[in-house]
């Protein structure tokens, strides 16, 4: 036998054997006493049934969260397909998926997953190794646009198919250790390859396709609105985790570009849920008797998700914006306290950080605060050799004027544009403000073609600086490092991360890449805020913290449920002109949980 076929041989004993927690070399998890528990947060009232529809925003160029990372293809996607591994809702500590069980070797260079015997696609067809192997693969491939993907799973060598249930994944030989090493290769969503293989991964079409998660893409009604359902007989519904989640028969996203129409929408009932990102629609447009009479409810929930961010990115591989001195004069010029004031009801803080959740007011972000300031914009963009060309008022550097495009997306931008505007024009410098839809404004932002845009993030729990500030990334087309952003200090505490055990070690390293990040100024930041804000029609029930600890609007598909009963009062009240039943406006997921103890 030789060396390959004895390893093979080794491998596949340690799959069967697996009640021993750990064999030479390599550990196994979860520990012999795991078990599958029920998810604290999902309700035994949950019923199945019913739909409830959202606001999907611009149609997304793919279903596929692989070739189009947006928040609704990542939220949609991951109801449709399964990791190896994937995380408790509440510990955050890993637990089984599509893999069983796993083995990670002593040295932390290789990792073993054998897959679960009852793991099944939705056409019958069991998950397999060389499903796993596929999906790698396909993702790696030069030639397919899977974005930030590559930088995740690129540490990785093609994974090697010990038998159908059994794969082994190693680091590349120059690859150096990764606390998320187990995150990227256990915990990217597996695709099945006898459906998939020999087409173009780049136009993948996902409707009707098999799939292992709870939902299945099964209709779509170009540019109006497209359909998941629930699928029968989805191999964990009755694992004690899966209980009382994922209860929606349909899921329907209709796509309203505009924000504000997809408030009227909402008010008219075509949507059913609408997440407030506007404070004038919380504070001035939620009255009325659909308000009044709690037909329509307000949440505002405060718990423990992350906070992303968002500001006006500048592209650093352009004039002017090459310049560290001009991205804070921009900085200066964004009126953001009066505009939080005058436009947003002070519902919101304004940002200093990448990482805001790292701080909080027992340490707090040290990372300088750009107020409003033109006089000492003005300073630095003399600093810097602009001067007003006495002839055409035109602020100039070395007779060429300071004019640049600001690439929107979005007509809602418009007034704060406006105000940003006014301030350039009084320096002498030309915003010319140019409008596309998403799909352009997306292809623009792959290619770097932009001078200036307002751009937003989201934010883990498990953060990786790497996608968005890592040097290399800025040279990668459709890379989140879209600012260009490049820094020696920065790649070397990035690559110190990667060995480091702890999580205080590793925020004490983010901090000091925001501190460095943030004095670069490669974002004019903009505002944030500490809570989600929700709408929806009174036909639904939920857990009494309404969302999780560590989410968003998006767990309200796996943890609400359509509630017949309330449906039918709703149709009753709204025929009457009568009210029903008020709910806290503020929720505190601390509050509630700990009252429940």
């Amino acid at each position: 036998m030789g060396t390959k076929d004895g390893r093979r041989a080794l491998l596949a004993a340690l799959a069967g054997a697996l009640a021993c927690a750990a064999t030479a070399g390599v550990t196994w998890y979860p520990a012999d006493d795991w078990q599958d528990t029920p998810d604290p947060i999902a309700s035994p009232h949950a019923k199945k049934g019913g739909t409830v529809r959202f606001n999907g925003g611009m149609p997304p160029k793919s279903f596929c969260e692989y070739v189009d990372n947006n928040t609704y293809t990542r939220m949609t996607f991951s109801l449709m397909y399964e990791t190896l591994i994937s995380t408790d809702t509440e510990t955050l500590e890993f637990v089984p998926s599509l893999a069983r069980r796993w083995a990670v070797s002593d040295d932390g260079r290789e990792f073993t997953f054998v897959l679960d015997e009852r793991a099944r696609w939705s056409d019958g067809e069991p998950v397999t190794a060389e499903d796993v192997k596929w999906t790698f693969d396909a993702v790696m491939d030069p030639k397919n646009d899977t974005g930030p993907y590559k930088v995740m799973m690129g540490s990785f060598e093609s994974p090697e198919v010990v038998d159908a249930r059994t794969v082994v994944f190693r680091k590349k030989g120059d690859s150096p250790k990764d606390w998320r090493d187990i995150m990227n290769c256990g915990m990217f969503y597996i695709l099945p390859k006898h459906h998939f293989a020999g087409g173009d991964f780049n136009k993948i079409d996902l409707l009707d396709a098999p799939v292992s998660g709870p939902y299945r893409l099964s209709r779509i009604a170009e540019q109006v609105e497209t359909e998941w359902s629930r699928v029968p007989g989805w191999w964990r519904a009755d694992f004690p985790s899966c209980r009382y989640v994922c209860n929606f028969d349909r899921i329907v996203l209709r796509y309203y570009i505009d924000n504000e129409n997809a408030f009227e929408a909402f008010k008219k009932k075509s949507i059913d849920v609408y997440p407030v990102y506007t404070a004038r629609i919380m504070r001035n447009e939620t009255h009325g008797e659909k308000f009044d009479r709690n037909w329509i409810l307000k949440r505002r929930v405060r718990n423990h998700n992350p906070v992303g961010y968002q500001g006006f990115a500048m592209n650093l591989r352009k004039w002017p914006f090459d310049d560290r001195r001009v991205r804070i004069a921009m900085a200066k010029l964004i009126d953001r306290e009066t505009m939080n004031r005058t436009m947003m009801f002070n519902e919101y803080f304004l940002q200093r950080s990448y990482y805001e959740d790292l701080y909080d007011e027992a340490h707090p972000c040290p990372n300088p605060l750009y107020l409003f300031d033109p006089e000492g914009a003005a300073a630095l963009l003399a600093e810097a050799g602009f001067a007003k060309n006495p002839k055409t008022g035109a602020l100039e550097q070395n007779g060429r004027a300071f004019k640049f495009t600001f690439l929107s997306r979005s007509g809602s931008d418009e007034k704060f544009l406006s105000l940003f505007n006014a301030e350039l024009r009084k320096l002498g410098i030309e915003m010319k403000i140019e409008r596309k839809d998403f799909a352009a404004w997306m292809r623009d932002m792959d290619a770097f073609n932009f001078e200036m845009t307002w751009q937003s993030w989201g934010a883990g729990i498990f953060k990786n600086p790497e996608t968005a500030w890592l040097s290399t990334e800025a040279d990668r087309k459709g890379s989140n490092n879209t600012v260009g952003f490049k820094s020696a200090e920065v790649d070397a505490l990035i690559a110190a991360e990667k060995s480091m055990t702890t999580m205080a070690a590793r925020s004490e390293a983010y901090k000091k890449i925001d501190a460095l990040v943030a004095a670069e100024a490669p974002y004019a930041f903009l505002w944030n805020v500490a809570a989600t804000r929700l709408l929806y029609w009174n036909k639904f029930g939920m857990p009494a913290s309404v969302l999780s600890r560590f989410s968003n609007e998006e767990c309200i598909l796996s943890y609400w449920w359509y509630d017949e009963d309330r449906a039918q009062e709703l149709d009753a009240a709204m025929k009457n002109h009568t009210c029903l039943p008020a709910v806290p406006l503020e929720v505190d997921f601390d509050a509630v949980t700990k009252a429940a103890e």
